[in-house]
């Protein structure tokens, strides 16, 4: 076969790949992965530099981390939402989509509520709020999750996470870019509660989807329901070989970008930089990071498989961290900045793509909503409680030997990778030998 022909036949196998984003189930997905990502930074970045704008000092402000706790306790109540039937909607919406909107009605809710609180003079009220909205937003991201895996197929899920995390990324530029400009010419209550608005596009969207077939599942007995909805779904994931380190993995695979995330806004505030210069960056350069990188992410799953695209995701989002470093070192430079945020951007959205899908893939239908909360609640308490003394480490070591540190703190998960991918291919060959030789 000619260079030409190779060329050709490589085209076309991206071409098929990328297919898989032709269809409207990917734009409700899109919609929902929006209502998703709205309410994530009001815990988070917004939050952080919402105090930093008022002068709390930085070991407060990494301890706020712990407000997102809900989000790494949510596998408690998603046998819930998995198996509970909710009076009137059910019958009305569907299982999913009636719990979408029940979640979806709570953020927009506890938003407003921590709109009018105070960090600087009754911070205790801004975190009660604050954790109000992490639980509703976790609430809501247990049946968004269980409902794409369940409407779409094995070959689907690749590029629906890659949808999810479009919707979610143009979510947080939205939200973001309102939290960096709006302070400057209005109040921080009326700027949280236009972003509280955001939930309208949510709502709209549940009424609009179709709910999956595959989800409906009757009410019986107390006794079978406990066992149908609390304990196979764990059961059944137990299963899995190796099992223990798949846990593992979820809670360090991305664990070094959560540390330097918590800290980020207030890192660059330090370095000099203003509200729309950081704007100007993350807003631009890096959104289109973000956009392509999850774009290119769904892709490279559907070309290469899983393991190989967490692999490299994983080294490149671990390596760009050290931009960072460099960044503390040259001080306030917008092109270093540039640089770092887009290069950073683009990797964590890769390797997100890419983590999803493999989550995705452990988990059943109908027990989705369970399963997947419980790989991603250790994500998430690797972004909370282990990213809490984030503040207190950068005040200890400085800032270029922090990020330094969070480039290190992706080793575990890489070789945790390594070993998962192994043995999923050792299991997937003997199935394949025993298969060949009953035949």
């Amino acid at each position: 076969m000619s260079v030409a022909e190779n060329a050709a036949s490589a085209w076309a196998r991206w071409r098929q790949a990328a297919e898989v984003y032709r269809n409207r189930k990917q734009l409700i997905i899109l919609l929902m992965g929006f209502s998703s990502g709205a309410p994530f930074l009001l815990t988070l970045s917004v939050l952080t530099y919402w105090m930093a704008s008022v002068n709390v000092d930085l070991t407060t402000i990494g301890l706020f981390s712990l407000v997102g706790t809900p989000y790494a306790f949510k596998f408690v109540w998603a046998p819930l939402i998995d198996r509970l039937p909710l009076p009137v909607l059910d019958a009305w919406l569907g299982r999913r989509r009636s719990w979408m909107l029940v979640s979806q009605v709570g953020v927009l809710l506890s938003v407003m509520i921590l709109a009018w609180s105070d960090p600087n003079t009754a911070p205790w009220s801004t975190a009660g709020a604050a954790v109000l909205v992490a639980f509703w937003s976790a609430t809501q991201d247990i049946v968004i999750d269980a409902y794409r895996i369940e409407l779409l197929n094995d070959e689907e899920q690749g590029a629906g996470s890659a949808t999810t995390q479009l919707g979610y990324r143009i979510a947080l530029w939205i939200i973001d870019a309102l939290a960096l400009l709006l302070p400057a010419f209005l109040p921080w209550p009326y700027v949280l509660t236009i972003i509280a608005m955001f939930g309208f596009v949510g709502i709209a969207t549940t009424f609009h989807a179709d709910e999956p077939h595959s989800e409906k599942h009757a009410v019986t007995a107390s006794g079978s329901w406990l066992g149908d909805a609390v304990i196979r779904p764990f059961a059944e994931f137990i299963a899995h070989r190796g099992w223990v380190l798949i846990l593992l993995f979820a809670l360090f695979y991305k664990y070094g970008d959560a540390l330097g995330g918590t800290m980020a806004r207030p890192f660059y505030l330090q370095m000099g930089f203003t509200g729309p210069e950081i704007f100007a960056v993350t807003k631009s350069f890096g959104a289109a990071a973000v956009l392509l990188g999850g774009l290119a992410g769904g892709v490279l799953v559907a070309r290469y498989g899983l393991f190989k695209a967490l692999f490299i995701a994983g080294v490149l989002q671990a390596v760009t961290n050290l931009l960072f470093s460099w960044q503390a070192q040259v001080g306030h430079d917008i092109v270093v900045l540039t640089l770092a945020i887009s290069i950073d951007n683009f990797t964590n959205s890769l390797g997100g793509v890419a983590f999803i899908g493999y989550l995705s893939s452990l988990c059943t239908a109908g027990m989705a909503g369970t399963q997947y909360a419980l790989l991603t609640s250790l994500m998430a308490a690797g972004r909370t409680w282990m990213a809490a003394g984030g503040g207190w480490l950068a005040a200890q070591t400085g800032w270029t030997t922090f990020w330094a540190l969070t480039t290190l703190l992706a080793v575990p998960g890489l070789l945790l990778l390594l070993w998962l991918w192994r043995t999923t291919q050792k299991e997937t060959d003997r199935k394949s030998t025993r298969l060949n030789s009953s035949h």
